[in-house]
């Protein structure tokens, strides 16, 4: 069963696998690149049967690992050899992702904090020191992470087309750093998590900065404001939307925006067409969440009556994130064993490795979309984009 998966895999690159009885498999062409090594015969068989969940769960608890190289190295292996094959989803995909994609108000709120609820500590070991938890912008190849999250937050400000004094709403708020960078630039701000860690460190940034009186960060759930807001912004959120609720998602927007306001919309996307969530990804680290198309997408904003003055789609930008951000934790994974465990630590690990080949070889991408309910609310070229 083994043979028969890597066969089906590897036909161009060449990969070998040593098990327990310390037989090989080979597979693909020439010299193996890297062998993976499984420590027992379950795992074996669990891996054959069910690879998308079990791969993962087997390099958490140890039982796989790969000598001559990383995970990461592996999975960019793999990733190249199912880039040249799309992914068959089966019948009745659409009523079982549905099912897995369940964000009414309690389970949107466990799904969230199942992520976002770790200590804010943790976070720091990766991330900028503002905690933006999204795609950077690299304006140059040679940007630093904190150059290409400031180069984020601005070219976000920028469709915005803020002007002080304006009420701003960031749906999906984090840990405060965009919404604290849209209070220094004049905007009254209000953001809203599901997330009682973000809420706690937003509140108390503002607070150190000084910001309080113009940035009110709240635990509460985007569908349950009734306010008008001059600018909407949503970085990272949408996300964790799921499909069955993209239009409820677009006629909040609508309804929460005034007649010439302005909202900008970014979120990972994917090139090819509506699909599924990754079973190790959906179980282990954004349960609830999806990469949505964009058709999926195009057609809630038609329905909610907003237009599409605006669409971007960054490619490489999120690899080299997630690039920078594995550096960092494995850099102090250390720091990050005495805070939780080594499950926990290669399950990190896998995450950031998984999530960066994702973007380098199987299609995803972000996209930002820049929405208002006039034609006019914004200026007619994108002239004022290229500072």
């Amino acid at each position: 069963m083994l043979q028969s998966l890597l066969d089906r895999t590897f036909r161009t690159r060449a990969i070998a696998v040593r098990l327990p009885d310390g037989r090989k498999l080979k597979a693909g062409p020439g010299e193996p690149e890297l062998t993976a090594v499984i420590e027992d015969a379950r795992t074996v068989v669990a891996i054959a049967t069910n690879p998308e969940l079990k791969l993962g769960e087997a390099y958490m608890s140890g039982a796989f690992r790969i000598e001559g190289g990383s995970i990461y190295d592996f999975l960019a292996l793999a990733a190249s050899q199912l880039a040249r094959s799309p992914r068959r989803l089966g019948p009745g995909w659409r009523l079982r992702r549905a099912i897995e994609q369940a964000n009414d108000r309690a389970h949107a709120r466990a799904n969230v904090r199942h992520h976002y609820d770790l200590t804010v500590d943790f976070y720091r070991l990766f991330l900028d020191a503002d905690l933006q938890y999204s795609c950077a912008y690299f304006e140059r190849p040679e940007a630093t992470l904190e150059q290409a999250q400031i180069a984020k937050k601005q070219r976000l400000i920028d469709k915005l087309v803020l002007s002080p004094g304006q009420r701003a709403l960031d749906i999906g708020c984090g840990w405060g750093g965009l919404g604290l960078s849209l209070a220094e630039a004049g905007a009254r701000v209000t953001g809203v998590t599901l997330s009682t860690e973000q809420h706690r460190t937003a509140n108390a940034r503002a607070a150190e900065r000084g910001l309080s009186d113009q940035a009110d960060f709240r635990l509460q759930d985007y569908r349950d404001l009734n306010e008008p807001f001059d600018r909407i912004i949503s970085v990272g959120m949408f996300e964790h939307v799921g499909a069955p609720s993209y239009q409820e998602y677009f006629d909040t927007v609508a309804r929460l925006l005034t007649d010439d306001g302005v909202a900008v919309i970014h979120s990972i996307g994917r090139k090819g067409p509506p699909s599924r969530t990754q079973p190790w990804i959906r179980k282990y680290i954004f349960p609830g969440g999806y990469i949505p198309a964009l058709s999926e997408v195009l057609p809630a904003i038609e329905r909610a009556g907003l237009w599409v003055t605006d669409m971007e789609v960054l490619r490489l930008h999120y690899a080299e994130t997630l690039r920078a951000w594995r550096t960092r934790f494995l850099a102090r994974r250390s720091e990050a064993l005495a805070m939780y465990d080594e499950r926990f630590c290669r399950m990190w690990e896998f995450y950031l490795a998984v999530s960066e080949v994702a973007f380098r070889e199987l299609g995803q991408m972000v996209f930002q979309l820049q929405l208002t309910k006039r034609p006019d609310a914004v200026p007619l070229t994108r002239d004022y984009l290229c500072r």
